[in-house]
């Protein structure tokens, strides 16, 4: 896949997360691994009126954040190159602040197994990031901590995030966790839900090595 390919399909998927309902104007921010680089959206650009071209291109090894391209990078650009650095197996960072994924940030509720798609995030819940101010080395770390062995973690009092082997898979996810949210927060209003078990959820992991799709088209 070509640069330009890379920068049209993260446009699509900023404004597919603005349909969807996943996130609103400029709050949100997607990364993609470009070799040694990652492109990620700008900062303060809503995405009704995002380009290709406006995609800044950062140095994954340049502690400073430097980059290439007519607009700084998101302020979130940290956490999103330390989760490139740190993880391999990630290709693509989608960081959103999808309603119900931040009610439970703000109340700094990890999502228990309460269904069985918890096992497409690696383990058995969804952790909470401690509090740092947004785009802080601090911050950086705790994404770090709470994205141990899983492909999301909610942010506290901030949103979410996910990470994938592609941004089709990432924003696979991003559905998936704001799923596991909504369906949470609303068996909590009616007085709690039954957890799954540690095998149960591991049976399931077994059925999703090869679950969803994996094309790079993120439409």
């Amino acid at each position: 896949m070509t640069q330009d390919q890379v920068r049209a399909n993260i446009v699509t998927a900023c404004k597919r997360l603005d349909a969807e309902g996943l996130n609103r104007g400029s709050s949100g921010n997607i990364s993609v691994r470009d070799g040694d680089n990652m492109l990620i959206t700008p900062s303060g650009v809503g995405y009704d009126v995002l380009e290709p071209q406006m995609m800044a291109r950062v140095d994954l090894a340049d502690d400073a954040g430097g980059y290439d391209g007519p607009l700084k990078p998101s302020s979130e650009w940290r956490f999103h190159r330390d989760l490139l650095r740190h993880r391999p197996d990630f290709n693509a960072v989608v960081h959103t602040h999808a309603p119900f994924s931040t009610i439970l940030a703000i109340a700094r509720r990890p999502i228990p197994a309460i269904h069985y798609m918890m096992a497409a995030f690696g383990g058995t819940d969804i952790r909470v990031a401690d509090y740092a101010t947004y785009g802080t080395p601090e911050l950086s770390v705790h994404v770090i901590t709470a994205m141990e062995g899983r492909n999301g973690c909610l942010l506290a009092n901030h949103g979410m995030i996910v990470a994938g082997p592609d941004l089709t898979r990432a924003m696979w996810l991003a559905g998936e966790l704001e799923a596991l949210a909504h369906q949470y927060y609303h068996a909590l209003a009616i007085g709690g839900g039954h957890i799954l078990t540690d095998a149960q959820i591991a049976d399931t992991a077994k059925s999703f090595e090869s679950y969803g799709i994996r094309s790079e088209d993120p439409s």
